[in-house]
């Protein structure tokens, strides 16, 4: 089995132009907002971090913290955002691991509670997550749920 490799963007800030473009790829947000974002945390403006896994090299599963993910519930503030791991390597449990990180890691800056928008049911609960409410999505017709990690 493979050792992946968990670290905060500060651990490699040369690699966030890689990363940008990597979490653009998978969700279809111009690079230059990713890019504002990890400038922001890595110029110590914001608080918020960008975490990533990867398989020697290779990037295969990121997060990040941002204010509000897109959503109308602009109170419920910072909102964990973008979480992907690449599809042969789901169910591996980097997911979890990524969450469980930024987790520890946001309370230790004394930042918490942390919420989330998704569309999932039942995976975000395996990890400590409730429930909380609907909100919509900024970019689409529907509501999404709107989850809280204390």
């Amino acid at each position: 089995m493979n050792e992946f490799k968990y670290l905060d963007l500060k651990n490699e800030p040369q690699i966030k132009e890689e990363l940008a473009s990597w979490f653009s790829g998978k969700w279809g947000v111009p690079i230059d907002a990713y890019l504002e974002c990890m400038n922001a945390y890595l110029e110590d403006k914001s608080p918020y971090g960008w975490y990533l896994c990867k398989d020697e090299d290779k990037i295969i599963g990121g997060l990040g913290v941002i204010d509000n993910d897109f959503h109308s519930r602009k109170d419920l503030k910072p909102n964990v955002c973008a979480l992907y791991v690449l599809e042969e390597y789901r169910n591996q449990g980097i997911a979890g691991k990524l969450l469980n990180l930024v987790v520890t890691e946001m309370k230790n800056k004394g930042i918490s509670p942390l919420y989330l928008l998704t569309d999932h049911i039942g995976f975000y609960e395996k990890y400590n997550w409730k429930y909380l409410c609907m909100a919509k999505n900024d970019y689409e017709d529907y509501e999404s749920r709107i989850y809280i990690h204390n």
